[in-house]
Order: structure tokens, then sequence, then C-alpha cells
């Protein structure tokens, strides 16, 4: 099969993954194998091929937006068939006994285990999954569309709950690329007002375009003070005008894997009042389940960015750019 590999990290700008010829993986007992019709392009690719995560695997095939076919089933598997069109996310799998796991909370297990990290992902003709964590995609969202919901949307909508928001309260987003803006999508339905602060005049246009009531510069303060607030930039300086810009006891989600450092924060101005900060680790089963209905029922409408499968890294340079509107796409059937 046709696969972009990674042998080392190295700055997207020099175009690390290879183009390469090699055997097709076959699925393990409890596994499917799936015949990979696109990939959606994330952050944490670019994280990974940069060597800004510690490399888990090399070589190793990135990516973990990926829907498909399932076109071969291992032992034991009774819940997906061959011909099912699933979706492969960012978990792959879990130990299944530890206290977190046990609690519905396994996106903390220690011993998770992440597509396109520790296992091979979808930048490739063929991936394997646990039956356990191929998702069933909705008809009614095509391949394209599909994609960025298995993590930019999973990963927003957990950041979404994380941010403790409610139903037509003021949500600030910082950072307006794949994730927010299937998150404006969602907290428009719930009849939020969204403040949107971005870097890029594009990005700003989008956020307009999806029903943001303000849209202004990347630590810009907005007009009204926020009931909550998403960092999705991996941007640590936003944290204290994020903070801010939230009325007492307001919450911070904070949604990347990765992040820049984080300046002083002052505790009198930008923390007292029983405001607070949260972290986004990985999602659990149930919000990828949850998500994926709510978004069927709103219906979202991903915006999406094609790019051939030779062309991984020039999509991940346009990302780095901030140059994609929506998500990128690559397209490999």
């Amino acid at each position: 099969m046709k696969a972009m590999v990674l042998s080392q990290s190295a700055d997207v700008g020099r175009s690390p993954l290879v183009l390469e010829e090699i055997p097709a993986p076959g699925p393990e007992p409890g596994q499917v194998r799936v015949r990979v019709h696109v990939c959606g392009v994330c952050r944490t690719d670019l994280h990974i091929v940069e060597g800004e995560l510690p490399p888990a695997k090399r070589p190793i095939i990135p990516g973990h937006e990926v829907v498909g076919t399932v076109d071969r089933v291992g032992s034991g598997v009774r819940t997906v068939k061959e011909g099912d069109r699933v979706g492969i996310p960012w978990l792959q799998g879990t130990c299944g006994r530890c206290e977190f796991c046990a609690s519905q909370r396994e996106n903390l297990c220690a011993g998770a285990k992440f597509t396109g990290y520790h296992v091979d992902g979808g930048y490739a003709e063929y991936a394997v999954v646990a039956a356990s964590f191929a998702y069933p995609i909705p008809a009614a969202f095509s391949d394209e569309e599909a994609a960025p919901l298995l993590c930019a949307g999973i990963i927003g909508y957990r950041a979404l709950r994380r941010s403790e928001v409610k139903p037509g309260q003021r949500l600030g987003l910082y950072g307006f690329g794949a994730s927010a803006h299937i998150v404006i999508q969602v907290a428009r339905h719930w009849g939020c007002e969204v403040y949107v602060c971005s870097l890029r005049d594009e990005h700003r246009a989008l956020a307009r375009e999806l029903g943001a009531v303000w849209v202004g510069g990347a630590a810009e303060a907005p007009p009204e003070r926020l009931h909550s607030a998403i960092i999705f930039a991996p941007a640590g300086e936003l944290v204290p005008p994020a903070l801010r810009a939230l009325r007492k006891g307001g919450t911070l989600a904070l949604a990347g894997i990765h992040m820049t450092p984080i300046p002083p924060i002052d505790y009198d101005n930008d923390l007292f009042g029983e405001r607070t900060i949260r972290s986004v680790t990985a999602n659990t089963k149930q919000d990828a389940l949850d998500l994926l209905q709510e978004a069927a029922a709103v219906p979202i409408r991903p915006h999406t960015q094609p790019f051939r499968l030779e062309d991984a890294n020039a999509a991940l340079q346009a990302l780095k750019a901030g140059t994609i509107r929506g998500a990128g796409v690559l397209t490999i059937r």
C-alpha cells in the first residue's frame, strides 16, 4: 500500500514525510482493517511531525481523522462487519482495567494508545483499529465532512463541555481553525453568543459567516464579559487575556495537546473571582458517540480543503501557516 511515512521529526518546511510502498497491515483478533477513503489533517499531526510531542514510534504513519470502509475483520469481532463505513479517531485503545477506564474516563488511561502516534494512522491506503474504537459514521455526512469531526470535532466538543458553557450564555473562542469552526456551530445550535479572537483575516471572516456576534484580534478583549472560553491556539500567552475576559465564576478550557509556556498569571486580576482553568486530554468513547449524534442533528457542515495523499507535507505546511479555511483533508481513495 501507499503511505506517507515519518522516519525522523523535522520542521515541516523540510517535507519530512516520504511516500513509500509498504505491506498493508492485517487485523489482529478484535481489530478491523479499514480501506481509507480520506484522512483529516490535524494540528496534532503537525506536533508529531515536528517533534513537539516526544517520539513514540518510528517510523510512523501519521493521521487520526480516518474515514473508510471495513474490508477485513479480525477474529472475535461481532460489532463491525465488512462494508461498514467507520471512523478511526485519535484514541486507538486503552487498558480497560484501570480506575479511569472503570469510571468512563478512559482518556486519562496511562496505557492509552493513539492513532498516528503509537500506532500507524490514516496517511495511507489502509489502517487497523480495535473494533470497539471504530465509530459508525452517520449517513448525513460525506467522507470529507466526517473526517474533521473525528478529532477537531470530538476534542472541540469535549472542550465545549469542559468550558461548562450553558445554552444562551456567552462563549469566547481563541483561535479559529478546524476545531473552533465546528464548535461554533454546536454553540450556535445551543443558542450561545460566540465571540471569536483570531490572528488571521480569513479565519475571522469564516467566524462571522458562521454566526459569531463579535470577531477581534488574537488577544483583543471582547466587548462583553464571557461566561466561558476555549483556547484552541497552541499559544500560552493567550491564557491571561482569556482569563481577564471571563466574568466571575467563568471557566477557561485549554483544548490543545501542546501549548507554548503560559506566562505568569496575576492572581487578583486574572484568576480571582472563582475563575477556573481546565485542560482537555484526548476524549472518551462517549464524547465521540455524542458528538457524531449531535453533529448529524444540527447538522454541522465542516468546511474542508482537499489535498492528495502525496501532498501531505504541503497540507501540514498550510496548516502551520494558518492558510487552511476550515479543515484540511487528504483524499486517498
